[in-house]
């Protein structure tokens, strides 16, 4: 196990009616507050009401900037920018899912900072400082809500790029799941593939001995398989919908990254396709990881072994191993087409004629390699392309 420090400073408020609270919490924040949300579901719903009722009460002053899109774009992040240092604002709230989550913490990081936010982004500044955010989570998926990151697509190449820092944990998150009944079957399945990626991400690992972090991985993801089918079928269901949003937060909050190294391979190869194609982040990575997997499982078969009987069920081959991680490969493969997603590019509509485009990019013309459990060149990054298709 390696060393490492765990420190997690988001206030969680979980439970029914608790986007009424969000008046009191923001109020120990700012008195000026950026409302950022997405398209007309907050409005629809009665939940913007709810949320601006609550904040006059508090004696806030309200500016508002809507119009986040899934893959948030940067345009809309530097227009934000320009609104809280022209209002001076000195709280940013994100009502949405993590692509509003994301915007508003690239919102944030940006107003302090005197060059362009993108900097962050791309590798050129460190996050040291950011306005406050606060978040009312509607879409549990990708665990932005307490995470320490951001993730941005710039529309000059469609380039999709994440950064991070200790500054960048919400201050506090409100998850009701009553307001979690109303996602599409979809959006909630690609919901469900985003968090169990985050937990994948950091359970292939090249750290020995690190079994308790190890089980709570694997109890993590058995949780979610349990309570996906059910969120689907029941979409009203609160139990279960409180034991995916919970779960989608625990997974991505680095509880479960403690002494580990995590490999983010698949995370990054996946940005290529939603940053060109605008694919929802969750659907990609249902095409990336098992392809990932076939190409990788070579390197730590009993890793794979490990992951298809704790998780899948699968029943251990002692003589052929590497049927047994197949099949666990294959579980997660049908898996995710059960729920509704696509598990191959053609599956998704997605054409093949762009493969060495996105394996270029996502290596910066093989000058970065991808993932720490194996290391990925341009060459490899294309073959798993190849394996998606």
């Amino acid at each position: 196990m390696q060393n490492f420090v765990f420190s997690n400073s988001t206030k969680i408020i979980f439970g029914k009616n608790t986007e009424k609270q969000v008046g009191v919490e923001t109020a120990q924040w700012g008195k000026k507050v950026l409302l950022h949300y997405g398209g007309g579901h907050i409005v629809r719903s009665g939940l913007k009401d709810t949320v601006i009722h609550a904040l006059k009460e508090a004696g806030i002053e309200l500016i508002e900037l809507g119009g986040v899109k899934p893959n948030p774009r940067l345009s809309l992040v530097n227009e934000g920018i320009k609104l809280c240092r022209e209002h001076q604002v000195d709280f940013i709230l994100a009502v949405g899912g993590g692509s509003v989550i994301d915007s508003a913490k690239a919102i944030g990081i940006g107003v302090p900072y005197d060059g362009d936010v993108w900097d962050f982004y791309s590798g050129k500044a460190k996050v040291e400082k950011t306005l406050p955010v606060g978040v009312i989570l509607t879409l549990p998926a990708s665990g932005s809500e307490s995470s320490d990151s951001s993730v941005i697509t710039k529309e000059e190449g469609w380039l999709k790029r994440g950064c991070g820092g200790p500054a960048m944990r919400p201050k506090f998150a409100i998850l009701n799941p009553e307001l979690t009944f109303s996602i599409p079957p979809y959006q909630t399945a690609c919901g469900i593939a985003d968090m169990m990626a985050h937990v994948m991400e950091r359970y292939f690992t090249n750290v020995h001995d690190v079994g308790f972090t190890d089980q709570l991985c694997e109890a993590t993801l058995r949780s979610i398989i349990h309570y996906a089918p059910i969120v689907i079928e029941e979409p009203e269901n609160y139990n279960a919908r409180a034991n995916i949003m919970w779960a989608g937060t625990v997974a991505h909050n680095d509880l479960l990254h403690t002494g580990r190294i995590g490999d983010w391979a698949s995370h990054n190869i996946e940005h290529e396709l939603s940053g060109i194609y605008d694919v929802a982040h969750g659907a990609g990575l249902a095409i990336i990881f098992p392809a990932w997997m076939k190409y990788v499982y070579h390197h730590d078969v009993d890793r794979f072994v490990q992951f298809a009987v704790r998780v899948w069920g699968v029943e251990q081959d002692y003589y052929y191993p590497e049927r047994t991680a197949l099949e666990g490969i294959r579980r997660l493969q049908e898996f995710f087409r059960q729920i509704g997603l696509p598990t191959t590019l053609k599956e998704a509509g997605i054409p093949d004629d762009r493969l060495e485009e996105m394996a270029a990019k996502c290596t910066a013309d093989d000058t970065q390699l991808q993932g720490s459990f194996v290391q990925l060149s341009q060459s490899d990054v294309l073959e798993i392309y190849k394996l998606a298709r």
